[in-house]
């Protein structure tokens, strides 16, 4: 495969962040090669329609990732948590990262989570309140991007993702929506910080167009900091059906079905949560979508109740 200045590998780009910075890019006129292992998911096969390139293989295989990254340009890098214990999220971000570097690839741009790198300092830490290795991992990865020697690296650190609302994520996240309710460990007054998979795309893409400006930068991003009760009213206003929050305590929710694990990030939500400094997100000049936004152009992918709002 040739150099091309235009031309970017995508990971996770049948996902949320990494579809949407595919797009992004193949908006801009960039070209878009994208590493999956199912080039005939209705996902892949979409991009393709695109115009983006499908490059078979995944981050578990070194020597596809190896050929992925030849000849191009940029890489956007995400990867999933490691869920079963099999040190997946560190051993792909590590196989990505040097694979890149052996290609003499320019410029990396890797999503990652707000707060990563804060992890010692949270309450409760030491007495391992909360998953340690989702937070070291995503730590590290962040520093063998920095320290891996690209001409010029970015770190996106996301807080909350609008699109956990939606299809496939909500039966996992929020599995009583479709009955109108959100069913949540988290407090009244606790405020989670939301960004749309959409903007972390438009940073990506933004931060591949002008290389110098977004060199070195870790940047936390949110657009909005909403209560559960505003996350329920924005929903409804949006999709003009009836929606609430329901607060329960901890238990109560896993006994109602929601993953402990969830419900533990939750509690660290309460506790600590993501504080993205929003205004300095805003500083950056990109435009920001706001949940109402986000919810009426995904309201398809909302599986909430049918009942209509009382007016």
């Amino acid at each position: 495969m040739t150099r091309s200045a235009d031309t970017v590998l995508v990971t996770g780009a049948t996902g949320a962040q990494g579809g949407a910075t595919a797009r992004h890019l193949l908006g801009s006129g960039r070209r878009v090669r994208f590493l999956t292992r199912d080039p005939q998911s209705a996902a892949a096969r979409a991009l393709v329609a695109e115009g983006a390139h499908a490059a078979p293989g995944d981050l578990g295989d070194a020597a596809a990732v190896a050929a992925a990254v030849q000849g191009v340009d940029a890489v956007f890098s995400v990867q999933l948590p490691d869920v079963r214990g099999e040190d997946s999220e560190r051993r792909h971000g590590f196989v990505l990262v040097n694979a890149a570097r052996a290609a003499g690839v320019p410029q990396f741009v890797h999503t990652s989570v707000a707060q990563s790198g804060n992890h010692t300092s949270f309450p409760g830490w030491d007495s391992s309140r909360w998953s340690k290795k989702y937070w070291t991992d995503k730590w590290e990865v962040e520093n063998a991007v920095r320290t891996a020697g690209f001409a010029n690296w970015t770190v996106l650190q996301p807080a909350f993702m609008m699109d956990n609302l939606a299809r496939p994520k909500v039966g996992f996240m929020f599995p009583h929506l479709h009955e109108g309710e959100l069913l949540t460990a988290l407090l009244p007054d606790t405020n989670l910080d939301f960004i749309a998979a959409d903007d972390v795309g438009a940073f990506a893409a933004a931060s591949m167009t002008d290389p110098a400006r977004w060199h070195e930068q870790s940047i936390p991003l949110a657009a909005e900091s909403l209560t559960m009760s505003q996350v329920a009213a924005t929903l409804a206003n949006a999709l003009k059906i009836n929606i609430r929050a329901t607060h329960v305590r901890p238990q109560d929710t896993i006994a109602r079905g929601i993953s402990p694990g969830w419900v533990n990030t939750q509690e660290w939500i309460n506790e600590v949560g993501y504080r993205v400094d929003i205004d300095k997100v805003k500083s950056y000049g990109l435009p920001l979508t706001s949940l109402r936004e986000w919810a009426e152009a995904h309201g398809s992918c909302i599986p909430a109740s049918n009942a209509p709002t009382h007016e």
